[in-house]
């Protein structure tokens, strides 16, 4: 059995493990790095990323030396542009990024809402969509991308650093929005002309499991990898978790965590305005997603905010009493569960608490935010009964830990089976084998 190097590279950490099929052999800690986040900008420091995953696969104590290849899974959009050299000339800009919403609307006004759909398969939701980022640079820091060679995301630039390869996936194209999601037969000169960019400065787009390149020699020295290692040209985290799911047609794959990502895996996708959709990276197969920006996160936020010198065991029983209870607990009180935005929404969404009076307690407050979390989970559901594939009854579940997953789904309409999911996007990557 081939040894695999797997990368798993999140919005503020690295994780390294070594694979063999599914099975984890050995997984360094998480190498950090941090978002710097000024109002509605949301940026990484290339080169600090870099550092991660350089302290990531050390951490592995020189096994990453005996893999047979590089596995890759990273976060989406995180949108960068690169000199011929391969160095970055912007920030990388992560999908909690909304700076763009001026940009998104005229993208969007000027094909036409119904047409943008229909080619991209989303909207050019800020952020989410990396062409709305584009389109800001454009307008905002011109001189930033004059020495632009090849413009795309982390996956790119990861290859275009470590194998010279000018790559990417289906999955990472389609968050472009410049990419023709629905047919996955290349990049859209429609709508790369709105954007106002050339199309040759994209990269070439390979299935996820495709060798992208080799890691070069001076890539090897500086990572602490065999130089020539193949690696993968990668995929989205959410797919990777999504393939261990099994992606049958119709199978749901729910991560749970401080963003919930309700994921639907389709061959017959059906865009809709308020989903997100995408190219699963490989086997012709595509996902329907649905997110709560803000789940374990509010939770997090409104202790923090109203329970704070409250242990944190007796938060976690008054938090599981109240889910118990249901929407009486929180009186009069309502919260619209926006703390960080929308996904899929031009116009970004606050969260908020209505129906507070003098006699409103902090209790209610934290009930409020439950109810409006369960909610909000439950009304996913028939926006991705919408897209017209039949859903799968057993829900693949990754993460929810103090039994968040519980509380999401208590209130989906019909009758569930849930079965855990251990490691997703890790063991994700040890389902398929590195193809030429």
């Amino acid at each position: 059995m081939s040894t695999v190097l797997g990368l798993d590279i999140g919005s503020s950490s690295v994780i390294a493990g070594i694979l063999h099929g599914t099975k984890i052999v050995v997984e360094a800690p998480r190498a950090f790095f941090r978002s710097r986040c000024e109002g509605p900008k949301v940026e990484v420091d290339p080169e600090e990323l870099l550092r991660a995953m350089r302290t990531a696969i050390a951490g592995l104590g020189g096994r990453a030396k005996q893999a047979d290849a590089i596995h890759l899974a990273v976060m989406c959009p995180a949108w960068v542009a690169l000199d011929r050299n391969g160095r970055a000339l912007t920030p990388i800009v992560t999908h909690q990024d909304r700076r763009s919403v001026a940009n998104a609307r005229a993208l969007e006004a000027k094909l036409g809402p119904a047409r943008h759909l229909r080619i991209c398969g989303n909207r050019p939701f800020p952020g989410g969509i990396s062409s709305t980022t584009w389109s800001w640079f454009l307008e905002h820091q011109p001189q930033r991308l004059r020495k632009a060679d090849l413009v795309g995301h982390l996956n790119t630039f990861l290859h275009r650093r470590m194998t010279g390869a000018r790559v990417t996936d289906p999955s990472n194209a389609s968050f472009t929005g410049l990419y023709r999601t629905l047919k996955l037969d290349g990049w859209s000169e429609e709508l790369c002309a709105n954007l106002g960019v050339s199309p040759t400065l994209l990269p070439e787009v390979r299935e996820a499991d495709r060798i992208g390149g080799g890691i070069t020699p001076a890539a090897a020295r500086a990572f602490g990898l065999r130089a020539g290692t193949p690696m993968i040209v990668g995929l989205m985290d959410g797919s990777a978790g999504m393939l261990l799911a099994g992606a049958q047609v119709g199978q749901l794959f729910n991560v749970c965590g401080s963003t919930d990502v309700l994921a639907l895996c389709t061959d017959r996708p059906k865009p809709h305005k308020r989903l997100l959709t995408r190219a699963l990276g490989l086997q012709g197969k595509w996902l329907q997603v649905s997110t709560l920006a803000a789940a374990a996160s509010a939770i997090y936020w409104v202790r923090d905010q109203c329970f704070p010198g409250m242990p944190l065991n007796e938060f976690q029983d008054e938090f599981h009493r109240l889910s118990r209870v249901g929407p009486e607990a929180a009186g009069s009180v309502r919260f619209e569960p926006y703390l960080a935005g929308e996904r899929t929404s031009l116009e970004q969404r606050q969260g908020a608490f209505t129906g507070l009076t003098l006699a409103s307690t902090r209790t209610q407050m934290l009930a409020a935010v439950i109810e409006g979390l369960t909610r909000a989970s439950a009304a996913r559901l028939p926006l991705l009964a919408h897209c017209g594939t039949n859903l799968l009854h057993t829900v693949a579940v990754s993460g929810g830990s103090d039994r968040l997953d519980q509380l999401l789904h208590r209130d989906w309409p019909g009758r569930w089976k849930f079965r855990a999911v251990t490691d997703a996007t890790m063991r994700g990557l040890g389902t398929f084998t590195a193809r030429p």
